[in-house]
């Protein structure tokens, strides 16, 4: 039986804590390296090394919950795998071949079991699997050397009111990507351009920016870091656009909805329609379905409340609990989601 870390697991903040072991793996001169395991949090890096001047960064989170049956699961994996190779396409990066990146995801989670949340604390572990080009060059072009690595932090709620209604607004003042940009591909420059506009909502009070379509500045786009949906006239809603990163957790409660006899809509949504919303949610392996209760046009003055009662609607609800349900094992996994990693052989 592994002794787990000493930790307030029910109070924990969601943010890097510091655990045993990282995983790592090189690409250099032309093919990946065999796995590394290191138990420092540091990288050595060349001064000018790419992804410092470049931007050559790309990244994926997801997460490992630990079950009522004391089963470990990691959700979604090979989507993760998945959608960092497409970011790697975007960026001219090597793409991690599915078989190592899911290779060192288990791998990691084991090393690190003991900083596996216990059942019942609402906290998981978070992976962060990212991948950085590493060889130095003055001059736009790609790096020819890179590093794979994943490390995990045990984490709470991303939200700190938890899954309570939260406050957001609306500003046309910023866009987060351009269009036909790296909105799609989960790279470090789309989270540094909301920095300032992230940081803006919240000393208004707000939990995050809902972000309008930086093209046309009429349709609902990204919500901070996390995609937007609603529930209109029964109907889950949620916005399709070439400059939001596809969510993993979007797809998941999507296929959740269709399962639970709701029609799904991936379209453009007008700010206007925000007066007909039903409820409304932002989703993403942090924030999980996290639902909002008014949003603010800081342009128009305009409020629009969604959860009158100030709860969380029924819909939203019942999509939270179904995914989590799947994740820590309570309800069967009929889609094949989840992965067990066994952390006691």
């Amino acid at each position: 039986m592994i002794e787990l870390a000493q930790l307030d697991w029910k109070n924990l903040p969601f943010g890097f804590q510091p655990t045993d072991f990282n995983v790592r793996c090189y690409f250099r001169d032309g093919k990946w390296s065999d796995i590394e395991v290191s138990s420092s949090d540091k990288i050595e890096m060349h001064m000018a090394a790419s992804a410092l001047h470049y931007g050559q960064e790309i990244f994926e989170g997801l997460k490992a919950f630990r079950g009522k049956d004391g089963k470990v699961r990691i959700f979604r994996m090979k989507d993760n795998a998945a959608r960092i190779r497409s970011s790697a396409e975007g960026l001219c990066m090597p793409p991690v071949p599915e078989e190592i990146f899911c290779k060192m995801a288990e791998m990691v989670v084991k090393l690190n079991a003991r900083f596996i949340p216990p059942y019942g604390t609402g906290a998981s572990l978070y992976l962060r699997p990212i991948e950085i080009g590493m060889s130095a060059t003055v001059g736009v072009r790609p790096a020819t050397e890179y590093l794979f690595m994943i490390f995990v932090s045990p984490v709470g709620p991303y939200f700190k009111s938890g899954f309570n209604p939260t406050r957001i607004c609306i500003s046309r003042q910023y866009d987060r990507v351009a269009p036909k940009g790296t909105g799609r591909f989960k790279t470090a420059g789309n989270y540094a351009a909301s920095l300032k506009s992230g940081q803006l909502a919240k000393e208004k009070g707000y939990s995050t920016m809902l972000y309008l379509d930086p093209l046309e500045k009429k349709y609902l786009d990204e919500c901070g870091p996390a995609n937007f949906f609603a529930i209109k006239d029964g109907k889950y809603i949620t916005p399709a656009s070439d400059s939001i990163l596809p969510s993993v957790t979007n797809r998941s409660l999507m296929q959740l909805a269709r399962d639970m006899g709701i029609e799904v809509e991936q379209r453009h949504i007008t700010v206007d329609e925000l007066d007909h919303v039903e409820e409304a949610a932002a989703c993403g392996t942090a924030a999980v379905a996290s639902p909002i209760g008014e949003i603010d046009d800081l342009d128009t003055g305009k409020k629009y409340v969604i959860a009158h009662d100030g709860r969380p609607g029924p819909i939203v609800t019942k999509l939270y609990k179904k995914i989590q349900a799947i994740q820590y094992g309570e309800e069967p996994d009929i889609h094949g989601w989840t992965t067990i990693v066994d952390v006691d052989d």
